[in-house]
């Protein structure tokens, strides 16, 4: 399956005999809808109605994404419902131990997969690497802290974004070190990004905030009841709480297009007090993203697309809140994460994510 994005200024598709036809530049290719899992519409394209129904027909959803890569907009196929059930024991999350624990474990996961991230980027520089030790040490206290921490959800919730954010200002501090100094930037910075690293970041975000949002809906979870995030955003906030773990199927690719200087100042373009991708950048970057989500990997006793973790998390949490599951959390990553809180993370992290 693949992903079809309509990133070029005049890019066109239609349907031509029971097919998608996508125009660019004057160039015309067929496409057959058996083997497309999503559309992605940036920039001025345009798509018709008979290729809209087409894309119901077949269960393909369409993703409007603005300009910074967030999705403002999605026309859904009307085959997916979800159980009342579900999204009741979403709501008893709100003040129960489960929603709290969840917290817990998809921050702290999200801590362990940035620190491992870096752990190995570290590893194969030849650099005096005590200079990252208190950092790491820092995030690694963060999550334990977390982890740690008692009381109701609503109590804790800005300790538990004060974490996490201080886990993540160690985190990206370590990658601008890391980066080459022609990119170097200073820590996170969105709408607009202050630098083409961050660019790059924001863009890739708001494509996998449309994967995360499809999988919760496909699970049959409402996208809309936050727990951590319930107040901060008026908007699908159970999406915010859910893509924490995944920011790292960015974080990578990313990372490494500066690491191996395959990034052009092409690839970006001025807005006030920012930069943005330029439709050159998202037409580099987003096939790299689909490709890197697509590798194969072993998830869940399973060979899956990287991509899919989310898809089947999202299913065993759903399935967890209605009792078919006893743990949502899948065995190797919850076996790391133990490893990670208790201060034996000795691996050096080449498997999922």
């Amino acid at each position: 399956m693949m992903e079809v994005h309509l990133n070029t200024y005049g890019s066109y598709l239609r349907k031509k005999d029971e097919m998608f036809e996508l125009s660019i530049e004057d160039r015309k290719t067929k496409l057959s809808p058996e083997k497309i899992s999503s559309i992605v519409i940036s920039n001025a394209a345009t798509i018709t109605t008979d290729a809209i129904q087409l894309a119901m027909d077949y269960n393909i959803d369409i993703v409007f994404l603005d300009k910074y890569g967030s999705p403002y907009g999605r026309i859904w196929f009307p085959k997916i419902g979800s159980t009342v059930l579900i999204r009741r024991r979403q709501l008893e999350m709100l003040s129960d131990n489960v929603g709290l624990q969840f917290i817990k474990d998809w921050i702290a996961i999200k801590i362990m997969n940035q620190y491992r991230f870096v752990q190995r980027l570290i590893s194969k520089r030849d650099c005096d690497k005590s200079i990252f030790q208190t950092r790491m040490q820092n995030m690694q206290e963060a999550a334990i802290c977390i982890m740690q921490a008692e009381g109701k959800l609503e109590e804790l919730s800005g300790s538990f974004m004060g974490w996490e954010g201080g886990a993540s200002k160690n985190y990206f501090s370590i990658l601008a070190e890391l980066i080459p100094d022609a990119y170097k930037f200073e820590g996170r910075s969105s709408r607009p990004a202050k630098d083409a690293f961050n660019a790059m970041l924001n863009y890739g975000y708001g494509i996998l905030y449309s994967k995360v949002e499809r999988a919760l809906i496909i699970a049959g979870l409402d996208p809309y009841l936050g727990l951590l995030h319930s107040d901060n955003y008026n908007k699908k906030s159970f999406v915010f709480d859910f893509i924490e773990p995944y920011r790292i199927l960015v974080d990578e690719p990313v990372f490494y297009i500066f690491s191996r200087h395959k990034f052009s100042p092409y690839f970006i373009e001025p807005v006030h007090q920012g930069v943005l991708l330029s439709t050159t950048g998202k037409k580099f970057l987003a096939p790299l993203l689909l490709e890197h989500f697509d590798e194969i990997i072993r998830y869940r006793n399973k060979n899956r697309k990287r991509l899919d973790m989310i898809q089947t998390d999202a299913h065993a949490f759903a399935n967890f809140l209605i009792d078919k599951r006893e743990n949502y959390l899948e065995t190797s990553i919850n076996r790391k994460l133990q490893n990670f809180l208790n201060s034996n993370f000795a691996d050096n992290g080449e498997e999922e994510c």
